[in-house]
């Protein structure tokens, strides 16, 4: 595993201290109330990962759950939203999109002093380095498969026959994400603003493919937001659906495909390296992949759609960054993913300009 990759799983891996206070008391009481089977005594720990909600293990004699909860302090308005992550994961229970099992949701945010949900503790491998280097290199393609199909499982959904269809606005995706990220861009004037992110909010809006597609999206499907089960090339359970909505496909699994370009050290990524010497397929491959699960024959566009997820990823980790000069970040990180922003609002540009050259 690089050394970028091993820094990352060191400090998001496993769980410490309660570093976001809440009422241990109060939460124990409302658990019995309203988590079946639930049994004290209750034992907490916060996950090292997890850069925007504080994420709890809940421990008991009997079993653990997770609890995931908006951070404290003043937030952006539609930001940190949990209750829309429990919505989606109860949605898609019952598809083949693996998900952990809601146990419960509170909106009384007098219980722990926000909104919160429970769900299931799923055991498993987490991999936070997207060449899979701690799994053996025979069996690497397998676990970019597994990727594969289940990303493709999750934009067949039928989002309306599993009640979510009121998830999102379909349709004119690119623009209202545009819009969206854009205007959270230039209204955090505490973090500041650079030049590749202006150009590429002048940009983007007037780059935006034809055609239209929705479907559910989760915003963040990288590897290290999977658990994949202990000893085979399985997903358990997908993760951190903050930024998940009814959206176009394509803008998803480019997201996803971006860890292609990406480096390593900022998130999971195998940027600059060979995926053939590593044991798994070309960019092109995986593509085709997707293409074949989907009922595609390919994807035109593939710089643009880059393009406008560096340029979303850097508009989250300026979020971030405004979150570090705030003081209520939740993660230990979050001062790097803030310093990494401006490079990844340059290879947003770099994509963009590629674009613009056809």
């Amino acid at each position: 595993m690089p050394d970028s990759a091993k820094a990352l799983a060191a400090a998001n891996s496993g769980t410490g201290d309660v570093r976001v206070a809440l009422d241990e008391a109060a939460l124990a009481g409302w658990l019995a109330a309203n988590v079946a089977g639930f049994a004290g005594p209750l034992t907490l720990a916060q996950f090292n990962g997890g850069q925007s909600n504080p994420t709890y293990r809940l421990s008991t004699p009997t079993a653990d759950y997770v609890l995931r909860r908006k951070p404290p302090g003043p937030l952006l308005k539609g930001a940190h939203d949990v209750l829309r992550e429990a919505k989606v994961l109860s949605g898609l229970w019952t598809t083949p999109v693996p998900v952990p099992q809601i146990m419960a949701v509170c909106e009384d945010e007098a219980v722990i002093g926000s909104a919160f949900y429970v769900m299931s503790m799923v055991d498993g491998r987490i991999f936070w380095d997207a060449a899979f280097s701690d799994v053996p290199m025979a069996e690497r393609a397998a676990y970019y498969d597994a990727m594969n199909e289940v990303i493709a499982a999750l934009h067949s959904v039928d989002y309306q026959a599993v009640g979510l269809g009121d998830y999102g606005r379909p349709g004119n995706y690119f623009a209202r994400q545009i819009g969206r990220w854009s205007k959270q861009y230039i209204d955090d004037e505490l973090a500041g603003r650079i030049p590749d992110m202006d150009a590429l909010v002048e940009w983007l809006p007037t780059a935006i493919p034809e055609g239209d597609e929705t479907s559910i999206v989760h915003g963040d499907f990288r590897c290290d937001n999977m658990i994949f089960h202990p000893t085979e090339p399985r997903i358990l359970a997908v993760l951190d659906w903050e930024l998940s909505t009814l959206g176009h496909p394509l803008a998803d699994f480019a997201y996803h495909a971006m860890m292609y370009r990406m480096p390593g050290d900022i998130v999971a990524g195998i940027g600059g390296r060979d995926p053939v010497a590593l044991g798994l397929p070309t960019e092109a491959e995986y593509i085709a992949a997707y293409c074949a699960r989907t009922g595609r024959t390919s994807i035109a566009n593939w710089d643009f759609y880059l393009a406008f997820n560096f340029f979303r990823l850097a508009a989250i980790f300026h979020g971030i960054k405004g979150r570090v000069l705030r003081g209520n970040a939740s993660n230990a990180q979050a001062q790097e993913r803030a310093e990494a922003f401006p490079r990844l609002a340059a290879l947003a540009r770099e994509a963009m300009e590629k674009c613009r050259q056809g």
